[in-house]
């Protein structure tokens, strides 16, 4: 298999950007990073008339967000009947519309900016890995229901060939409200709408060194230095220790992806009948669909290290995806890759301000719908557009043994293998 991501081979993220070569001596607005969260920020910045300029280390929208599955569910890492025992039903109801809201959002975007990016809403389904696993989902469904107002739907094994061409789970929760895209196409398109707004984009501009100068900042490069009114850091699973307040506040975990070579229609449609997004309930998740161009295309944590051998990861995957559709097994995969996943202690996504810095992250695997949603509700903060928001009320929790390196993480794999083995 190549070592290459599908997405980006297929659609560089910087195709056709007219990026700028030189790095202006002021801004208003700095934002490190050129992902969803980053490019969404400078979105409502800019169209609030104020100037922006986004510097990344590599090119626009290299990391996670031309990386990732590009699937939009709803929900957060942490699970919303846990976010509701520990922040109570008002918070609980208040995140639970943040992550429907945030797929609205995205959907919204695409439509605004005129983004071709193969964005479709098919919907999800949950599916269970155990029968113990399967019995906890009508009290969970009809929780949600009752407490949330949103409605998911049971679906018993018998009924699962509807859903799924395949008999390894012991059945599911759909919903409706889902979508998918090409991420690489989609992060391109948002960064292009912001080339007509005035946003200034600088690639391969690695920030070297931040000062603060009373009310500004002094923000160091190799292609020179910037004077910024206000930086955000924008950095997700790639936050290194540019600012050392924030880099006990996420870590980074690896996700893994392969995806194969283009399916025959009458194998897609037997795979996936109705075109749904499919992860599943082990605490080392899968998590998989077709792309657009019909492969299939199958992620999971495998470990939770950001630096497995790439080759060795696509072996564990291969042999999962071929479990569940045996029909796979003499299909080619051709690509893997992988990306890094911004992790919280409490698995809740953040915004937040640390010695003047301004940072959202933290999203879990849910980066697609919330990062977006997250810059955005930035950028109305920053704006005055909005007062308040709940990713900015809830305590940041770290712990007094992360600083830097997460040595903790392969401890917590093996718990977790654990968790997967006795659930």
């Amino acid at each position: 298999m190549k070592p290459e991501t599908f997405w980006t081979e297929q659609y560089p993220p910087n195709a056709g950007l007219k990026t700028s070569l030189k790095l202006p001596e002021t801004t208003e607005n700095l934002i490190i990073g050129s992902g969803y969260t980053g490019l969404s920020t400078a979105r409502v910045l800019s169209k609030a008339g104020e100037g922006v300029t986004v510097l990344d280390q590599n090119c626009i929208g290299w990391g996670a967000s031309s990386r990732n599955g590009g699937m939009a569910t709803p929900g957060l890492k942490q699970d919303i009947y846990k976010i509701y025992k520990k922040y109570g039903i008002d918070y609980a109801r208040e995140f639970w519309k943040a992550s429907l809201d945030a797929i609205d959002l995205l959907e919204d975007i695409i439509t605004e900016e005129k983004i071709e990016c193969d964005w479709s809403r098919d919907g999800h389904i949950a599916l269970a890995c155990k029968q113990s696993h399967y019995d906890k989902l009508p009290d969970y469904a009809n929780w949600i229901e009752q407490e949330l107002g949103h409605k998911k739907k049971i679906v018993p094994k018998e009924e699962l060939h509807s859903e799924i061409g395949s008999d390894f789970y012991f059945g599911g929760l759909s919903d409706e409200v889902s979508g998918g895209l090409h991420p690489s196409k989609f992060v391109n398109g948002l960064a292009n709408s912001l080339l007509s707004l005035g946003v200034v984009l600088c690639e391969n501009t690695k920030v070297i060194s931040i000062k603060k100068l009373g009310s500004s900042y002094e923000v160091i490069t190799p292609k020179g230095t910037i004077k910024a009114g206000r930086v955000v850091i924008a950095t997700n699973g790639y936050t290194d220790n540019l600012v050392p307040k924030l880099n006990p506040k996420v870590f980074p975990v690896g996700s893994y992806i392969i995806v194969s070579e283009p399916l025959t229609k009458d194998l897609q449609k037997k795979l996936s009948p109705k075109g749904r997004m499919f992860y599943d309930s082990k605490w080392f998740i899968n998590y998989f669909r077709l792309t657009p161009d019909g492969r299939m295309l199958w992620g999971g944590r495998n470990d939770l290290s950001t630096d497995l051998d790439l080759q060795e990861s696509a072996e564990i995957l291969s042999k999962e995806v071929r479990s569940v559709f045996p029909e796979l097994k003499k299909v080619q995969f051709t690509n893997t890759w992988t990306g890094k996943l911004g992790i919280t202690f409490d698995l809740m996504p953040h915004i937040g301000q640390v010695d003047g810095f301004h940072y959202a992250f933290g999203y879990g695997g849910h980066g697609l719908s919330i990062a977006t949603y997250l810059g955005t509700e930035m950028g109305l903060l920053l704006t005055g557009q909005k007062n308040r928001s709940p990713f900015e009320e809830i305590n940041h929790q770290t712990m007094f043994f992360y600083k830097k390196d997460p040595w903790f993480l392969p401890f917590a794999a093996k718990y977790f293998r654990f968790l997967d083995w006795i659930s």
